[in-house]
Parts: structure tokens; C-alpha cells; sequence
């Protein structure tokens, strides 16, 4: 298979500095960009990907009425006290962390 090229790309010199400092070993510059590019490529399919479910998702939500009005999510969040969020280890932190500060479990979910 032939392989395509891109046109050369003109960069501040201290743009190439700081990528020839992060390149692996036996990596080429060449091989850098050309997987930067293929990640950026990637990341931004996936991104296309997510806001279409998300827009089909929020039309199959209002076609079934269960959708919930974003002012009445955030009027019931504003309701809340206030929790100091922690990543549970296990869940004996998570029960150590109710019983020590009185707030709820992690594992609690938003209800309307």
C-alpha cells in the first residue's frame, strides 16, 4: 500500500523542543505526529459519536415525556447539603466515611 504524506508544517522551535524532549526511546518525530494525529483523529470521532447518542437520547427522552426539565434537576440539587466527595477505596471507607461525617453513603442516587 503507498503510503500519503502530509505537507510539511511549519512549528516554533520551541514547539519541536518540547516534542523531541517527550519522545520515547528509538521513537522518530515522524512517528510522534503521525500518532498525535491518528489520536486526535480517534478522539474526535469518539466526540461525534457521544454528542449523537446524546442528541438521540434527549429526542427518544422527550417523545416518551420521561424527560426532566433542567431547572427542576437543579433546583432539586440546590436543595442538597453540600458533600465532601471522596473516592471510596472499599466500602468500609465508604461506611467509615458515613458514619464519621453523617453523610450519606457514595452510593446514593438522585431521585426525582
Amino acid at each position: 500500500m503507498k503510503s500519503a504524506t502530509f505537507a510539511s508544517l511549519g512549528v516554533d522551535p520551541k514547539l519541536r523542543g518540547a516534542a523531541e524532549q517527550v519522545l520515547e526511546e528509538g521513537e522518530t518525530l515522524s512517528s510522534f505526529v503521525e500518532q498525535s494525529i491518528r489520536d486526535g483523529a480517534q478522539r474526535r470521532q469518539a466526540q461525534r459519536e457521544f454528542i449523537a447518542r446524546g442528541l438521540r437520547a434527549r429526542e427518544s427522552a422527550r417523545e416518551s415525556k420521561n424527560d426532566v426539565p433542567a431547572a427542576k434537576v437543579v433546583a432539586r440539587l440546590e436543595g442538597m447539603p453540600a458533600v465532601v466527595q471522596c473516592p471510596a477505596v472499599d466500602d468500609r471507607s465508604n461506611v467509615a466515611r458515613h458514619v464519621a461525617t453523617g453523610a450519606p453513603p457514595m452510593t446514593d442516587v438522585l431521585r426525582f
